[in-house]
Order: C-alpha cells, then sequence, then structure tokens
C-alpha cells in the first residue's frame, strides 16, 4: 500500500486542465490549414491536383479547403512552393453546419452551442452512444482516450454508454458502409427523442480516403441528420472535446 501510495505522489496530477488555458500539443501537430490565396500563383493547381480527396477548390485565383474532406496529410503544404497554404496548431474544428468547414481565408466560424431547450435538457448530462458504422479504429482510439484520466470527459457530465436506449445521442466514426448503414439507422431509431448526433473525422463526415466509392455512403449526415461535425483523419482528442465542450456550451 505504501508503495502504491508513494507511487502516485510521484505521477502528481494527470488530467489536463482544459478548458482552462491554451493546452500543450506537439510540434508535429496539424491543425486547422491556414489559406492566402494573394500568395497563390496564377494558374497552378498542384496543391488541388494532390489532394487525394478533393478538399481543395480554385477558382480564379480564390482558394478553399473542405475540412469535412481533409485528411490533414499536407500533401498541398509540401507541393505549394508559393506558401499559400500552411497548416497551423491550431485545434478547434468543430461546426454545426458542414459549410462551416470550408475555409477560405476568412475566420472560421467555431460550433455554437445547442438551442435554450436542448441545452437546459443535455447540457449538464450528456450520454452517447459510439458507432463505429466503418472505420479503421483511428477515430474510435481518439475517441476512447477521452475517457482516460488524461481528458476525464467524466468531469463535464459527458459519458459513453452500451446501449442506445440509454443514450442521449450517438457519437459516429467511419464513411457509413453498406454493411453499418441498416445497424446505423436501427441504432438512432431506438435512442429517444430528443437527441443528438455527432460526426467525428473526415470518413463520417464526407466518406474521407473511401469517398464515392459504391460501398460507402459518404458520411453520416446522408442517412441521419447531424448536430456537430468535427474533422480530421483522425481528429486529436482535444479537438473532439473541445466540440463537445462548445455544443453544450460549456466553453464559447
Amino acid at each position: 500500500m505504501i508503495k502504491l501510495l508513494l507511487a502516485r505522489l510521484q505521477q502528481k496530477h494527470r488530467t489536463i486542465s482544459f478548458p482552462k488555458g491554451t493546452p500543450v500539443l506537439p510540434e508535429r501537430f496539424r491543425g486547422r490549414p491556414v489559406i492566402d490565396s494573394a500568395k497563390c500563383a496564377a494558374g497552378c493547381k498542384l496543391c488541388v491536383d494532390s489532394c487525394p480527396t478533393g478538399a481543395i477548390k480554385k477558382e480564379n485565383s480564390a482558394l478553399s479547403i473542405d475540412l469535412g474532406r481533409c485528411l490533414f496529410c499536407a500533401q498541398c503544404e509540401e507541393c505549394c512552393s508559393c506558401g499559400a497554404i500552411k497548416f497551423s496548431g491550431e485545434y478547434r474544428l468543430a461546426a454545426r453546419a458542414k459549410a462551416d468547414l470550408i475555409l477560405n481565408g476568412q475566420e472560421m466560424k467555431l460550433a455554437q452551442v445547442l438551442d435554450k431547450r436542448m441545452k437546459k435538457i443535455f447540457g449538464r448530462s450528456l450520454k452517447l452512444r459510439q458507432v463505429s458504422a466503418g472505420g479503421c479504429n483511428a477515430c474510435e482510439a481518439d475517441t476512447n482516450v477521452l475517457t482516460t484520466v488524461v481528458y476525464d470527459l467524466g468531469r463535464f457530465g459527458i459519458q459513453f454508454v452500451a446501449s442506445p436506449r440509454h443514450a442521449d445521442g450517438l457519437l459516429i466514426t467511419g464513411p457509413v458502409t453498406e454493411n453499418m448503414k441498416l445497424a446505423l439507422e436501427k441504432t438512432y431509431d431506438a435512442v429517444p427523442d430528443p437527441k443528438i448526433t455527432i460526426a467525428v473525422g473526415a470518413c463520417a463526415i464526407s466518406g474521407g480516403p473511401y469517398i464515392d466509392l459504391p460501398r460507402v455512403n459518404n458520411g453520416v449526415d446522408k442517412i441521419v441528420p447531424v448536430d456537430l461535425y468535427i474533422p480530421g483523419c483522425p481528429p486529436h482528442p482535444l479537438t473532439i472535446l473541445d466540440g463537445l465542450l462548445r455544443l453544450l456550451g460549456k466553453i464559447k
């Protein structure tokens, strides 16, 4: 017992202080891309051609990136000698509407809080059923990390539950394969009203690297309505946590 107590004292407090203060992220972390269309060379479309999911568009001289499609592979940054696209360390990426995920050099509109009625219901306690709709387990792993002592999701009143009948909503990962389509519909129907749906990762938002393949449905909102989009491939646990807290009005 003494050894256990000494080990605990040595480990000290492990839970991060988020959302208080600025979190420390690894130098290699790729966050929200920054676009400067003024630096883009006329007639150059190397970044557009390099994107594996068609996330980058160029109309005239204006660049745009769809975070819902972006895999954060940084191939666009590597091939752009002009520096028109740079990946920053900004982890705040979640949005309520799919249109808000399209970056064009303007300030991104981050996720807004639920309406007054829904916030009153879910603001203090939110139970989520996680559904892997054909995911590769990367988004699922970063979601599971939120339940560890480092992030301690439960301190915000958010918990994952085993049954959709005990849930207030669904947190869905994966591109929704044909084999998972019916299962997702049944799981959604099993959650009592009112309920919310959260799409986590590029696959769940747009199909990710599998976009437009015949065996996937290009994301969750083709099957069920979505209240929150959290982009990434996979999104960092802090990106997921930030989106959830913004949805519940715990941070602004």
